[in-house]
């Protein structure tokens, strides 16, 4: 899973960091710049809830290949639409890349999944390590890449795509194997018959379950928000193309390289105190990018988001992966899925004609009543679980 989140991380990264510019390139009219990196969090949030009982039916073996599939097919069309010009037909391949990426975000998964709850953090932040060296070498293949093909910019970067997505889906055929809890597995079978499934409302009125879900759709939406943003803020801000890619590089190390550490410090100080400082980094990344607007800034502001991010991803993961049953998972997971991905895309969507109209430091002024709520159901569930009775 770890090697499989890398590749994925590697070609996403690449979307990330050239989706913004190509779609400026192609666009007939401006302000629908971004609309292709957003279809990529659009075609993810319709995807998503299916994938959940697709997996349930078919296996997450085969349902992660056809994921990857979907990427290198998806990459394959990017390349073909920015030597030819086209604008909607390379929305459909960044598109197709979304379809891979909703699958994807079910690896970490699949791995807390596979483990005791003590181990769930670990196994998640585990899994998120793959993208760490993907975090390095996504932003620098996009850079050298872009020129591979002169007569078509950025063409040789979804070439990248198409491959890393194709390489994806061989390593899933021929390594992953589904794995379960092992113990869970030996003690269901040995005690009585499992509890019946509990209705979708009961699931999400839990506290544990809403603290889940603000981390997540928050965190992933103020990432993605000002994410999208930053590349093109960076080159209106009289930056280059290469500052803005290497903008994003940094970012994408403050996403990942937290997670050789993130489960040892849930593990030491809990999971309440490292949610709320992914939130106060969230709020530094703002505050700094509303102060300054020289390169630095944006270095500092984009490292604070990611390491953000990644906590209260890890958390907020952690807690989902708390808040369900066996026979609950594919609603449970299929549910929280399906509304991050459709917060990201509205964040996506909205990031472009904002940026455009009203500037960098509305944007980042926008997202401080989301990381108020979240902070507040953080609390709340953290208040719950601390007067919560324990049976023996």
């Amino acid at each position: 899973m770890a090697i499989c989140q890398g590749l994925f991380t590697c070609a996403i990264s690449i979307d990330l960091t050239l989706t913004a510019l190509t779609g400026y390139q192609l666009a007939p009219d401006k302000s629908l710049a971004t609309l292709p990196f957003a279809l990529i969090t659009v075609a993810g949030a319709v995807v998503t809830w299916f994938a959940a009982f697709l997996i349930q039916r078919l296996g997450r073996r085969l349902s992660f290949s056809l994921g990857a599939l979907a990427g290198a097919i998806g990459g394959a069309i990017s390349v073909w639409s920015v030597f030819n010009g086209h604008f909607w037909s390379f929305c459909i391949g960044t598109a197709g890349v979304g379809v891979f990426q909703a699958f994807a975000q079910y690896y970490r998964l699949a791995a807390a999944d596979a483990v005791g709850p003590e181990l769930k953090s670990k196994a998640i932040s585990t899994v998120l390590t793959g993208g760490v060296i993907a975090a390095v070498l996504g932003p620098a293949l996009a850079a050298w890449s872009k020129d591979l093909f002169p007569a078509a910019l950025f063409s040789g970067a979804y070439l990248m795509v198409a491959l890393l997505s194709l390489l994806s889906m061989i390593v899933l055929l021929a390594f992953y194997r589904d794995v379960e809890n092992t113990e869970a597995a030996i003690d269901t079978a040995m005690s009585a018959p499992p509890a019946p499934p509990r209705s979708t409302g009961e699931i999400a009125r839990q506290p544990v379950f809403i603290a889940a879900l603000a981390n997540n759709v928050v965190g992933s939406m103020v990432m993605m928000f000002i994410m999208t943003a930053a590349p093109l803020a960076a080159v209106a801000c009289h930056h280059g193309i290469n500052d803005g890619a290497n903008i994003i590089q940094w970012h994408l190390v403050g996403m990942y390289a937290p997670s050789f550490f993130a489960g040892h410090l849930i593990k030491r100080f809990g999971l309440g105190p490292i949610v709320l400082s992914g939130v106060v980094l969230n709020l530094a990344c703002a505050l700094i990018a509303m102060a300054s607007t020289t390169l630095p800034a944006f270095y500092v502001a984009l490292l604070c988001l990611g390491i953000g991010w990644n906590f209260m991803f890890v958390c907020g993961t952690t807690l989902l992966a708390q808040s369900y049953r066996p026979n609950e998972r594919a609603r449970a997971q299929g549910l929280s899925e399906f509304l991050r991905y459709a917060a990201t895309a509205l964040a996506t969507l909205a990031a472009g004609p904002l940026l455009e109209h009203y500037g960098w430091q509305a944007l980042n002024i926008a997202i401080l009543p989301l990381l108020a709520v979240c902070a507040i159901l953080s609390i709340r569930w953290m208040a719950a679980s601390s007067t919560k009775t324990v049976p023996a």
